[in-house]
């Protein structure tokens, strides 16, 4: 599962790089990975539930997660840090369904042609990551689908959050 980890990693940057959506060297934020599994425990029962019918939203909320804890991170951490459940949260505002669109406008304040951009660049990530996860040849319900269905998530949580930093002006940038 790790190589398979490390293939949609590859792949992910590698797009959103060439939007000029993340840095060629990945942010490094302690608190917001910190928080990766917390969330994924929380978000898990709701996104299996929905993957069967709705892949693609149950894989791309993951990535709207990432930005808003990179948000949180950066606008009030004392305070989103010490949340029980973040994702819970966050899902409660409009409901799992419209969690996406709470995000965009509330979290991130989006607006406009952004709202749309974000909204595709998530949904081709989702459906790229989708992509690379059908073409595994998982038997569904199993253990290895399971793990491999959490490592998609995982990076689709990274991303989403190595975005939203470098929005907001966290640039990774070699120091000589």
């Amino acid at each position: 599962m790790e190589q398979f980890e490390e293939k949609l990693h590859k792949d992910l940057h590698q797009f959103l790089l060439s939007l000029e959506e993340v840095d060629e060297r990945l942010p490094e934020c302690a608190d917001v990975e910190a928080k990766w599994e917390e969330i994924a425990t929380a978000y898990i029962p709701d996104g299996i539930r929905e993957f069967q019918d709705y892949p693609s939203a149950s894989l791309g909320w993951m990535m709207y997660i990432g930005m808003a804890v990179a948000r949180y991170w950066d606008l009030e951490w004392e305070i989103y840090s010490k949340l029980p459940d973040l994702y819970a949260y966050m899902r409660d505002k409009r409901g799992y369904d419209n969690m996406d669109e709470y995000i965009r406008e509330e979290v991130l304040m989006v607006k406009g042609v952004d709202y749309t951009v974000l909204e595709k660049v998530t949904g081709e990530c989702a459906s790229r990551v989708y992509n690379a996860l059908m073409h595994q040849h998982i038997e569904p319900g199993t253990r290895e689908a399971f793990n491999a269905y959490v490592s998609c998530l995982h990076q689709l949580y990274l991303m989403g959050a190595a975005m939203q930093l470098k929005r907001m002006g966290y640039h990774m940038t070699r120091i000589d």
